[in-house]
This record gives structure tokens, sequence and C-alpha cells, in this order.
């Protein structure tokens, strides 16, 4: 569990499958500034999650719930390890009620002196849609500056949407914000 100020990090679990599907069948969760994914249904989630073959998968991408102190679920953060470049990337949707309350900016804080921490990188990078404002302001709150634009990176709603490519060197981290140990 990695523990911050308003919200805490868990690390996803069997029984957290259920509002993983929720939320991922929800068109909601996506919001408008993201492409919706390929509905899941629990059991196909389920095989993949107890598949012993999916562990190097599990291990390279890992999944985090993001809950508020009392334990409701409000969110998803993961990270996945891109191995040629030895760079992290992470990725933040938050339950659409539980937007623009600073539990974004929290989560991405906590992930990013998790993976420093955890880690022998120097780089963490994240996209945001160049119209998803919030996003980019909850990725600059945890450090992270704009590099430039990925242009027509992904296809939303039908039109192939420009994102921006945003990162946090080792150097410009320091030390941690939140977190203060990883056990």
């Amino acid at each position: 569990m990695l523990e911050g100020k308003n919200v805490n990090l868990k690390v996803e679990e069997r029984d957290d499958i259920d509002f993983e599907v929720e939320c991922c069948n929800d068109i909601g969760f996506w919001g408008e500034y993201d492409p919706i994914v390929e509905q899941r249904s629990k059991s196909e989630r389920l095989r993949q999650f107890d598949n012993p073959s999916n562990l190097a998968v599990l291990a390279e991408r890992k999944k985090f719930i993001i809950q508020k102190k009392d334990g409701t679920k409000i969110g998803i953060i993961n990270h996945r390890f891109n191995q040629p470049y030895r760079t992290m990337e992470i990725v933040c949707f938050l339950v659409q009620s539980e937007r623009g309350k600073g539990y974004g900016a929290e989560a991405f804080q906590l992930m990013v002196d998790y993976l420093f921490l955890s880690n022998n990188i120097v780089r963490i990078q994240a996209i945001a849609n160049v119209r998803n404002k919030p996003a980019q302001k909850a990725l600059e709150k945890a450090g992270f500056k704009r590099e430039g634009t990925v242009r027509k990176l992904l296809l939303v709603r039908g039109i192939w949407t420009d994102y921006y490519l945003l990162s946090i060197l080792r150097e410009e981290w320091k030390e941690p914000n939140i977190l203060t140990e990883t056990a």
C-alpha cells in the first residue's frame, strides 16, 4: 500500500476485478478525452489475472487501485516498463464523481515517488490529450514537464487526436514529495 495524504494506492488484487470491470465498461469512466477501451467481461479478466503465464507481463505492468482514506475505490493508476528505453510510463483514470478534487495529482505524486524509490530509472513519462487541461495540471503538479506534441496519437470518438508528452526526470524529482517508504 502506498499511503498519501488523501488517497492510498493499493496493488490490484483479485477482489478488485469487479471494480476494474465496472469502470472499464462505463463509457463515462474514460471521459471525453481518451479512447474507450474494448469492453471486458469479469470471467475474461479473472482468467487473465489467474493465468501464471501472465506473471512476466504483470511484473512489467502493475495496476494500482486508487482509494480514498475511507477505502472507497475511486480510480486506477498503472505503470509499465518500456524495456528498450528503461523508462516508466504511467496512466491514471478516476471515476467521474471524484475528478477535480486533487486525487489524480496526489496519485501521480505517489506513483512518481514509488517508481523513483524502487527502480533504477531516470525518466517517467505520461501522455495527456491536448484538450484535457485537468490531466495536464495534475501531471504538472506532480513535477512533469511538457516535452512536445505527439500528433494524431489516438483515435478518440472517431477523431485522430493529438496528445502532449510529459515527463519527469530523476534529477528534477530529487526526493519524495509524499511517499516516505516503499515497503
